[in-house]
């Protein structure tokens, strides 16, 4: 089978869970046999950017931001598209606030949605036309609902199936005025019936979306988010120092503040006074001003030499942040569909402290990994680590459960199996 998943890429300047789950579904269906094409939408892909490939990356962030706010964009040559997505000018693109959050972007979100209706109608065309003649694939599978303006082109082009994943669209959707935000729930719903099947990666956000766009029961299915444990060496939690650490986007609503807040809280007891916070995962220009903030204040409470900031987060980076953590947390300050941070921190032999919210207690209870606490507040999150990160035995129980817990309920490549077996009942 040939399947094209479409994705919208991060450019690489911040850890993008989506983009590196599409990524690792993608390499799982080719160890399986299947034949899988990733197409980038707007920016390179998270992992993928520092090395555009011969697949053009499509609806290009620059171009289409420029036709959408200024019409004489729309008339302009060719050769002004093919610079405004030049690898460059992409790249410097990743770093500008407007291309990672809803605000500003409400009228582009509601165009994509209308898709051959909308202002990206030859963009559309364009990336139809590449599947139809180049990519040809037996199903194409959209990365998140956003995409749904593009199901029904190409449906109408191509007569073949369409999956959509489901994860974290109302992150993107409820920070929207009122009329825009009912507006793209409106098109979303109205958009998805079109598709063939929506994947939801947990429990909780198939019974979130069930409400949201009143999808039908016998189209949604749930496959969680999974990893290949063989990845991830396991260095024991007792060989580590008691070392907290944090890795998603560093901004205010991955609960960046609370942290901070927490880890000061935490300091104040004697106690804890070999305990370090190591913190990473990207940002974008948006996020400048907040952190700084952030190191202000940890400054003021005399804590510099015990948080640090790594700049690197990729691979290799990455395995070595894991290799010094004993404990992991990211307070997303709502919760959040998924988190694959935390099967990568499991998957690397350390436990999860996480907020009460979203899916990560589903995560927890599966895996047997991890902790949650309630509310999400600085004080309470500081009370649920005073619980555990000294606490050699305790530590070592949460890393083999969870590790356990990984490769029994979300191994890649039976979650990948469950996926094929999605792919072939819509195609059938």
């Amino acid at each position: 089978m040939k399947i094209a998943h479409i994705i919208p890429g991060s450019g690489g300047s911040f850890y993008c869970g989506n983009c590196l789950r599409d990524s690792k579904y993608m390499k799982a269906l080719q160890d399986l046999g299947q034949e899988v094409i990733k197409v980038p939408l707007y920016l390179p892909l998270f992992e993928d950017a520092h090395d555009l490939n011969d697949i053009p990356v499509f609806y290009g962030a620059v171009d289409i931001y420029l036709k959408q706010r200024f019409p004489i964009f729309r008339h302009m040559p060719t050769f002004v598209d093919k610079m405004l997505n030049s690898k460059s000018v992409l790249h410097l693109a990743a770093q500008n606030a407007g291309s990672t959050r809803a605000k500003g972007l409400e009228e582009m979100t509601v165009s994509m949605l209308l898709g051959e209706e909308g202002l990206q109608k030859e963009e559309l065309e364009r990336l139809v036309e590449w599947l139809r003649d180049d990519a040809k694939p037996d199903v194409v599978h959209l990365s998140n609902a956003l995409l749904l303006g593009l199901a029904r082109r190409i449906k109408q082009e191509m007569n073949i199936p369409v999956v959509c994943s489901l994860q974290d669209e109302d992150v993107w959707v409820d920070v929207m005025s009122d009329k825009h935000r009912e507006e793209v729930w409106q098109l979303m719903e109205e958009r998805g019936r079109e598709v063939d099947a929506f994947v939801a990666v947990s429990h909780f956000y198939a019974k979130e979306m069930l409400t949201r766009m009143h999808i039908r029961r016998d189209q949604l299915f749930i496959n969680h988010i999974g990893v290949d444990a063989a990845d991830y060496p396991v260095k024991p939690v007792e060989q580590k120092e008691p070392v907290i650490g944090f890795i998603s986007r560093m901004c205010e609503e991955n609960g960046l503040g609370i942290l901070v807040d927490a880890f000061i809280y935490l300091k104040e007891d004697e106690v804890y006074q070999s305990v370090k916070l190591k913190i990473t995962g990207g940002r974008t220009n948006d996020d400048t001003h907040f952190i700084k903030e952030q190191k202000k204040r940890i400054a003021k409470a005399g804590l510099e030499d015990d948080v640090f900031w790594v700049e690197e987060f990729e691979n290799p980076s990455r395995q070595k942040f894991f290799d010094t953590v004993a404990l992991l947390t990211v307070p997303v300050l709502n919760g959040e569909a998924f988190g694959l941070y935390q099967l990568e921190a499991l998957a690397s032999g350390i436990p999860l402290v996480q907020p009460k919210l979203g899916a990560f207690p589903e995560v927890a209870e599966i895996s047997g990994g991890g902790l949650t606490y309630h509310p999400n507040s600085a004080k309470k999150l500081a009370k649920a680590w005073k619980s555990i990160i000294l606490d050699q035995q305790e530590l070592t129980k949460l890393s083999q459960k969870g590790l356990e817990g990984v490769k029994a309920h979300f191994d890649i490549h039976k979650q990948s199996e469950r996926l094929v077996e999605i792919y072939k009942k819509v195609v059938k």
